[in-house]
């Protein structure tokens, strides 16, 4: 039997850098009942799990490591539930970040850079993404369209064919990384309007399809 959005144990990652608050509110408008949660042993049984971010790249880490949740989260995305990476939650899933030259979780190869010298930073207000590539999440989303930015620094993933969204800010950087269960958007969709709910919507049909998919090939 297919489960509705609500259903789902949909984990928001709850590590004090993250606007959860909105994060939580746009998934509840989508239909979901999110669980807010910093315990690392509720990824055990998570469907679905979006980690948020604003702020230090660095300072993020310490609190994730605080928090024991590094190992859990490199677990959960190897296992192929759907993760949602939003902001920071884009540029901690890198190797390293140019911001104090600090470790990131490593789960996707390649830097966080800093953009470049002369632009105004941060990169804050609304921006199109050229999306050049496909992945459920991103389904229906018309080209062009317009997200809300904040940010002074970007990732940088080494396999360009997860980049499958690109935006320009003095140089085009990546907007969207996409492969198998990860998604990770350096915009933040929640505070997006009706396409950016769109993107949360979406992740709740590829959590349930995923989670369907998986409930059929169980061994009975």
């Amino acid at each position: 039997m297919n489960r509705t959005a609500s259903d789902l144990k949909i984990v928001v990652i709850d590590y004090q850098s993250g606007n959860l608050r909105s994060v939580a509110k746009a998934l509840e408008v989508v239909g979901a009942a999110p669980v807010v949660t910093e315990d690392a042993t509720e990824l055990d049984s998570a469907d679905a799990v979006i980690l948020p971010g604003v702020g230090s790249g660095p300072a993020a880490m310490q609190a994730l490591e605080k928090r024991g949740l590094i190992d859990p989260l490199k677990g959960y995305v190897a296992s192929g539930r759907p993760f949602l990476g939003v902001c920071l939650g884009l540029q901690l899933l890198l190797e390293r970040t140019e911001e104090g030259d600090a470790p990131c979780l490593g789960i996707v190869p390649g830097p966080v850079r800093r953009l470049p010298a002369g632009l105004k930073v941060p990169h804050m207000g609304w921006n199109s993404v050229e999306f050049q590539g496909s992945h459920p999440v991103f389904q229906g989303i018309p080209p062009g369209s317009h997200f809300y930015f904040v940010h002074s620094y970007y990732a940088d993933p080494a396999e360009r064919g997860g980049v499958v969204g690109a935006t320009s800010y003095g140089i085009p950087f990546c907007s969207v990384y996409a492969r198998d269960n990860l998604a990770a958007t350096q915009f933040h969709p929640e505070k997006s309007g009706t396409v950016g709910l769109q993107i949360y919507r979406n992740f709740l049909d590829f959590a349930r399809s995923q989670n369907s998919a998986a409930t059929t090939a169980a061994p009975e």
